[in-house]
């Protein structure tokens, strides 16, 4: 299904955020998540159904100094 990854377009097999993840390499990284603008907590990720057309935001933690 194509979905937008941080503003680009995917096409990926996944059916839930957290298959999706893994699918996009992602897999055991520490990420915040959001679909279509809806945090979704990593407890949540495999319940988090995906549909076409959805847009998903991926951000990883960031360290400054």
């Amino acid at each position: 299904m194509k979905i937008t990854v941080n503003g680009t377009p995917h096409e990926v097999t996944a059916a839930t955020l957290e298959a999706a993840l893994a699918e996009l390499g992602y897999g055991d990284q520490r990420v915040a998540t959001a679909v279509n603008q809806s945090f979704v907590p990593a407890a949540r990720r495999g319940a988090q159904a995906l549909q076409p057309g959805d847009r998903l935001e991926i951000l990883a933690p960031m360290q400054g100094g």
